[in-house]
């Protein structure tokens, strides 16, 4: 039977299809999202071939049951005491930190896109990634629509180390997924990556790669390769100037896992984070060095951040945020200069704008300063972007020393989330953070009045450290030097 195509329009952003042109799109509400695509009509028989993409009984989406005239039948509900989880049978990478933000390992039939920009070592950590598993668990299929064979060896060379890269471990120059899912089948690997999904196609269709139906096609027959065989598939994805996902944001919400990788390419400190993971958390974070032999992985990121911190600087205040598991000491930087033209500016890196802005007003209502004709720079030291409420007080008390030229002792760490009303919200986990900061070495720590209370009734206070617990902003004066 032939294959007819039709013309639909489908929205960039959620994927929705839409048989006439709008403005705005009537699933996710984006303006101007819509684009003119074909779409082949399959017959019966490409039906049957994508629907069942698992066996009966496999679980999951397209567990379906080919019956003898070649009708599909449903499949079969199982009870979900007697599904096997997948925890025990979770993969090492050989890399502790990406274990950490995978959740403890990558899980068969899974779906993991990373990104990040170009040269930041996005191939790197999936090279050495699949040199381990090639090495301990069998044949691995690298997939690349970009560099050659020659490129990826010379990588290889570099990060492989004496050991040499390991016999199981193949690549392909490919870009048509038809052709990847025939050598999938022939190979039948335990690690398959692709690099990236914006270069692959599909033959059945006729829009150009990294369109949304191509994207869509080449995501749904590597999700069928992957759960058919419970085989992890790892997905490479390109970035905008901005930092967000290329192209169709579809893939996305078809993958299991979403990891971004940033850093400086000046610098050595990479950030592994998980934006989205069905099986694991999303506050977890890697940290890698990058290095001549690949990327290292740095387990004391604190000591790392804070080793380079100046003795009683203005401006400068050690802070601390929990990240999935463990506490990050970091250091926040601020510097005040008088606005000579126009209206003055704020600058924030690493923390929100608008959350600037907030402390800001508290600190001219509640500790009288003048920053209306001020400009004020606010920096996380490292390029980290801490998430929550952790450093609020710490930024409040960074831009109060800048602007008065009064010091805070360098041995003294500052948590806690400052309210409307200048009041300090209580913060979670702050016994581990104490913990930590009494292992680099800090003499003081300054938190809510209710952490401070509820440490006491714990008795887990501590001689080596000293606990100042406050109730308003303006109980901070007395810190200062």
């Amino acid at each position: 039977m032939a294959k007819k195509a039709k013309t639909v329009f489908v929205c960039n952003e959620c994927g929705s299809e839409s048989a006439k042109w709008v403005g705005q799109c009537p699933v996710c509400g984006a303006w101007n999202s819509m684009f003119e695509q074909k779409v082949v009509d399959f017959d019966a028989s490409d039906k049957r071939r994508r629907t069942s993409g698992a066996p009966a009984g496999a679980g999951g989406a397209g567990a379906h049951a080919i019956a003898g005239d070649g009708s599909i039948q449903a499949g079969r509900p199982e009870r979900l005491a007697q599904v096997r989880s997948s925890e025990t049978a979770r993969i090492d990478t050989g890399i502790k930190e990406l274990n950490r933000v995978l959740g403890g390992g990558l899980v068969p039939g899974s779906l993991c896109l990373i990104s990040g920009e170009p040269g930041i070592g996005k191939s790197t950590i999936i090279l050495q990634a699949a040199q381990h598993i090639a090495a301990s668990r069998g044949v691995v299929l690298y997939v690349s629509g970009e560099e050659s064979e020659e490129q990826i060896r010379m990588r290889a060379d570099r990060v492989c180390g004496p050991a040499g890269i390991s016999e199981n471990l193949f690549i392909l120059a490919e870009t048509n997924i038809e052709n990847v899912s025939a050598v999938c089948e022939s190979l039948n690997p335990v690690f398959l990556i692709v690099d990236s999904i914006q270069t692959m196609y599909s033959a059945d269709l006729e829009s150009a790669p990294g369109s949304v139906s191509q994207v869509r096609a080449c995501g749904n027959e590597l999700m069928r390769i992957g759960k058919t065989n419970s085989i992890p598939v790892f997905i490479v994805a390109h970035v905008t100037k901005s930092g967000d996902l290329a192209g169709p944001r579809i893939v996305e919400h078809m993958v299991d896992c979403v990891l971004s990788f940033t850093g400086d390419r000046s610098h050595e400190l990479r950030i592994l984070r998980s934006q989205k993971n069905r099986f694991g958390t999303t506050s977890e974070i890697g940290a890698f060095e990058m290095a001549e032999e690949g990327l290292i992985e740095i387990e004391n990121l604190s000591g790392i951040l804070m080793e380079e911190m100046d003795r009683d600087s203005e401006g400068a205040v050690a802070t601390a945020v929990y990240e999935g598991t463990r506490p990050l000491i970091l250091e926040v930087q601020a510097l005040t200069s008088p606005c000579n033209i126009g209206f003055a500016r704020r600058t924030a890196l690493g923390i929100d704008s608008s959350r600037l802005n907030m402390l800001l007003a508290v600190l001219e209502k509640k500790m009288g300063l003048r920053l209306l004709d001020q400009d004020v720079y606010v920096n996380v030291v490292g390029g980290i972007k801490p998430e929550g409420t952790y450093t609020d007080l710490a930024v409040a008390l960074a831009v109060y020393s800048s602007c008065t030229g009064r010091k805070i002792d360098s041995r003294t760490l500052v948590i806690g989330e400052i309210g409307l009303t200048g009041d300090l919200r209580a913060v979670q986990n702050s016994d581990k953070i104490i913990r930590e900061a009494q292992r680099l070495g800090f003499s003081r720590i300054v938190l809510p009045i209710k952490n401070a209370q509820h440490l006491r009734e714990k008795d887990r206070q501590s001689a080596s450290i000293e606990i100042i617990g406050i109730r308003n902003i303006a109980q901070t004066r007395d810190l200062f030097q």
